[in-house]
């Protein structure tokens, strides 16, 4: 990462492990900070998580490209002394060790920040450190199921996780975005920050429609793929058995589909589907007269009066599908032994080109 980079310069201390605050620091990296990962001798767990990267998991080549790997035991005075050090001439500090640890090794933010005023301190947390569950451990999926997440994924039998780890990848965004606010702030006033973010917090707010809803009386149900809000929104089968999902936004556009796709322009103005709030409260009627139309087309003709009609739709892909999509970008990184494609960082410079560095091997840079 050259010169050009927007936090070439800046230092960060990582005491990290698995996937969330990895999130944040990868970011940092990519943005030209020197990140600086603190790991125990055995390593970050997630090195081991899979063997789909070559020598390290599919997770730490994703998360920890363009890091330096520093191994320290911190159950010994050194290993503390040399973390302490190196926090010293850092802009940023980055942890998520199980509650408490950071404060016992002797890394408790209020301290470090009353001793580095200009220092950042971010710690990530399963619960609010002010709050009953403070001392609990949480990973991705126990606070998927702690937050109602579960409840409103799946299908109607059962509730289901979400795919991906999305309670770390939200946390590690919000992190990321937490320390950017940070730096402006401390650009203006010359001071730090002590930012606190539990991955509970996180996903509540993420959880703010469905708990307003629940609040207001109507709670939401798990439907599969479709939406518990808007109708026609969900997956159809054409002629020939290809599965698409269509999502219609607006009584203007339901309209459209009226005209171009089921041939009747007459049902835009049928009591039972003529705005938003009446076709959901007749979800079965409404999905079941727009499947009858989808079965009647082939795959190509129904995508091609979809686009006439200019409505949103996406073919239900697998992963198979996802690795050879013609919208996917991707980036080369150097890994132990090898390099790995990864999808490409979603966010575009234009204008600058930017370079991604290698997933360091244990202790690389000790």
């Amino acid at each position: 990462m050259g010169l050009e980079a927007p936090l070439h310069g800046l230092k960060v201390v990582a005491l990290e492990q698995a996937v969330a605050a990895p999130f944040a620091t990868a970011r940092l990296a990519d943005a030209g900070a020197e990140v600086m990962k603190i790991e125990r001798p055995e390593g970050d767990f997630a090195r081991g998580y899979d063997r789909a990267a070559g020598s390290v998991s599919s997770y730490f080549a994703w998360l920890n490209r363009g890091k330096r790997s520093i191994v320290l035991d911190l159950k010994g005075t050194g290993g503390r002394e040399h973390v302490a050090d190196l926090i010293a001439t850092s802009d940023i500090l980055v942890q998520n060790l199980k509650p408490g640890a950071a404060a016992r090794l002797g890394f408790a933010p209020e301290e470090l920040i009353a001793k580095h005023p200009r220092l950042i301190c971010c710690s990530i947390s399963g619960f609010d450190d002010t709050g009953p569950h403070a001392g609990r451990k949480a990973y991705d999926l126990l606070i998927q199921a702690e937050s109602g997440l579960c409840s409103i994924t799946g299908g109607p039998e059962e509730p289901s996780r979400v795919g991906i780890s999305i309670v770390d990848i939200a946390t590690g965004a919000t992190a990321y975005a937490a320390i950017l606010e940070a730096l402006f702030a401390r650009a203006q006033t010359g001071k730090g920050a002590d930012i606190r973010i539990s991955m509970f917090d996180v996903m509540a707010d993420w959880m703010t429609v469905p708990l307003l809803n629940h609040e207001a009386g109507n709670p939401p149900r798990r439907i599969g793929l479709a939406h518990p809000s808007i109708a026609p929104y969900g997956v159809f089968q054409t002629a020939d058995a290809a599965a698409i999902l269509i999502s219609v936004q607006s009584d203007r556009e339901w309209a459209l589909v009226c005209k171009h796709l089921l041939g009747d322009a007459a049902l835009a103005n049928d009591p039972r589907f003529a705005t938003n709030l009446s076709r959901t409260d007749n979800r079965a009627d409404t999905d079941a007269t727009v499947a009858s139309a989808f079965a009647r087309l082939p795959r190509d003709q129904a995508l091609r009066q979809l686009q006439a009609a200019d409505i949103a739709y996406a073919e239900v892909n697998d992963i198979a599908g996802l690795s050879r999509h013609p919208e996917l970008n991707r980036i080369v990184v150097p890994v132990p032994g090898g390099e790995i494609s990864l999808p490409r960082p979603a966010a575009v410079f234009r204008g600058t080109e930017r370079h991604y560095g290698p997933v360091p091997s244990l202790g690389e840079d000790s």
